[in-house]
């Protein structure tokens, strides 16, 4: 069956590119990252006909994923960024089984952060539906568990709404996919009426945790996770049972509410509750800033994260939990940064605590994410240097699902045993006999659609 997506080979299985998750400003490519992805075009022409396939199939390939992120460490030595890399040998390129070797995987990889955008979506193709969301996610992708999330809007203007999300759940469901699909409860407590409907979120609609944004508000002002509104959300939540808090910190919106971007509130609420995990999503990241050793004194960004839960004397481990959605995806332009990014994470905040999310579906599948990670390497000399790990099979594999098991309550043995076995699991190995992938993404690329995205929730342009 001849493909139905890029028929000629023109994407890259492996995407950089300026597409944002609707939170941030789309940025556009450095110089570094766009010789990337010339070297990538034209070494995929090369080991394509190298293997005597057509583009097409050789982008699907292991092997296209392969030489892909090997002309990123080749673009980005002769930038001198050496700091962190895609481990592969150089044969990957054009031997199957060398690319399965780096590239190929049986973890467990739950998604704590995934997007699905409902009736209010800004009609992008492939943002409205349930299938194009299974697919993506699940059959495109490594993916065995998500959790849905959601971003700040006005109650009216919600791009998922809780029964859209039940509904994706329970169309999984349908699909023998117990346990594949969790959900969040949105909680903007300085919105009137979010406070009073966490009860029905908790009660009717069984949600797994609250997402909630520091930085927005309906009057485009936002609040203190340790401030009377904070506080409130908190004990709201604990009364229900649900104590789970995934917060947005960093990827700020713009100026305004800038401060409450700042992850500085989180050691103090977790000191305050060690009963209640905080999953702090982007781990505080900001596009517009350099991520390099951990600095006490920067008070931003990831440093913000570790210095606010190390002054509290939280400790490694323990219930603050660094989230890594559209972080990854946009380190992947600098691997080196990328290196400073989960290498201070798991060196402050825990090789137990760093958890994997990919912010899709709006970067599409996330299968690109995942094998950039699975190959992922911080060099020796940042090791040695910084106390950094070194990424191993076995701390792979905590970042990819084994380390949010915890704040989930998941038995991840029970749900391997049923994945492994169930309806989407067939439905998958079938599709792979021949694969359709479509590399594309969904999220605003320009600034002009960026704005839109936030009218259309009900926020403030920046």
């Amino acid at each position: 069956m001849s493909p139905r997506s890029d028929p000629e080979g023109k994407r890259l299985p492996i995407k950089l590119d300026s597409t944002s998750n609707g939170e941030f400003e789309p940025v556009p490519l450095d110089a570094v990252s766009r010789r990337a992805n010339e070297l990538a075009q034209a070494r995929a022409g090369d080991n394509a006909r190298r293997r005597g396939l057509g583009r097409r199939d050789f982008m699907i390939s292991a092997c296209g994923a392969a030489s892909a992120l090997l002309a990123f460490n080749e673009a980005n030595a002769e930038a001198g960024r050496s700091g962190g890399f895609f481990e592969l040998d150089r044969t990957a390129a054009v031997d199957p089984e060398a690319a399965l070797d780096g590239l190929g995987g049986r973890e467990f990889v739950f998604d704590v952060q995934g997007h699905f955008v409902g009736q209010h979506g800004l009609g992008r193709v492939g943002l409205g539906g349930s299938e194009q969301f299974i697919k993506d996610i699940f059959l495109d992708s490594d993916t065995d568990m998500m959790v849905l999330s959601f971003i700040p809007s006005r109650r009216e203007k919600e791009l998922l709404t809780i029964q859209e999300a039940d509904e994706t759940r329970r169309i999984v469901e349908t699909l023998e996919g117990s346990k594949r699909l969790l959900i969040h409860g949105r909680a903007n407590p300085n919105q009137p009426g979010d406070l009073e409907g966490m009860d029905e979120l908790a009660e009717t609609w069984g949600v797994s945790a609250w997402k909630c944004y520091t930085q927005w508000g309906p009057d485009g002002r936002g609040f203190f996770l340790h401030d009377d509104t904070g506080l409130a959300m908190i004990e709201k939540a604990r009364k229900l049972g649900v104590k789970n808090i995934c917060v947005h910190k960093g990827l700020p919106f713009g100026r305004e509410s800038y401060e409450h971007s700042v992850a500085s509130d989180i050691g103090v609420v977790a000191k305050m509750y060690p009963d209640v995990n905080f999953l702090v999503y982007h781990s505080g990241f900001i596009t517009g800033q350099t991520e390099g050793p951990y600095d006490p004194n920067r008070g931003e960004g990831v440093d913000a994260l570790i210095r606010s839960v190390e002054e509290n004397g939280v400790g490694r481990n323990a219930n603050v939990y660094a989230e890594l959605g559209s972080t990854w995806r946009f380190a992947l332009r600098n691997p080196e940064m990328a290196a400073h990014i989960v290498g201070k994470l798991v060196k402050h905040i825990g090789e137990e605590n760093v958890l994997y999310g990919s912010d899709c579906i709006w970067y599409g599948s996330p299968q690109d994410q995942i094998q950039a990670f699975r190959s992922f390497q911080i060099s020796e000399e940042l090791q040695d240097k910084h106390g950094y790990p070194k990424m191993t099979p076995a701390l792979r594999a905590r970042i990819f699902g084994l380390n949010a098991a915890k704040p989930y309550a998941l038995e991840v043995s029970e749900i391997l045993k049923r994945a492994r076995n169930d309806d989407l699991q067939r439905r998958r190995t079938e599709y792979r006999e021949a694969p359709d992938p479509h590399f594309e993404t969904y999220g605003p690329k320009t600034r002009r659609e960026f704005l839109a995205n936030l009218e259309a929730r009900g926020g403030s342009p920046v």
